[in-house]
């Protein structure tokens, strides 16, 4: 389940993903999956090639791209959420969602 996220942040994402940039929407989630993560950040391109370029340099593998119809994204939690939020320079999508503190071991 999603929210936290305005409509119109959701129809930018869209139209930027659409445009073949590489665009960030981080919203708040609940799944069973993943009981320690509280945010997701999407992170999209309909450009799959520059897509898949974009995650390579992160880590992300090709097989984790959500091919969600024309807005294939990779879906970021966790560590690797906070890292390439940071690596972006996404710095309002880390504060207004408390990304920039460090997770506690």
């Amino acid at each position: 389940m999603a929210f936290g996220v305005k409509r119109e942040e959701l129809k930018q994402w869209k139209q930027q993903v659409r445009n073949g940039e590489v665009a960030f929407l981080t919203h708040y989630w609940l799944d069973d999956r993943f009981p320690d993560a509280k945010t997701v950040t999407k992170a999209g391109c309909a450009d799959r090639e520059k897509l898949i370029n974009w995650g390579a340099q992160y880590g992300l593998k090709e097989a984790w791209i959500d091919e969600h119809g024309d807005l294939p994204h990779f879906d970021l939690i966790g560590d690797y959420q906070r890292h390439i939020l940071q690596a972006e320079q996404q710095y309002e999508q880390l504060e207004r969602f408390g990304l920039t503190q460090q997770k506690k071991q």
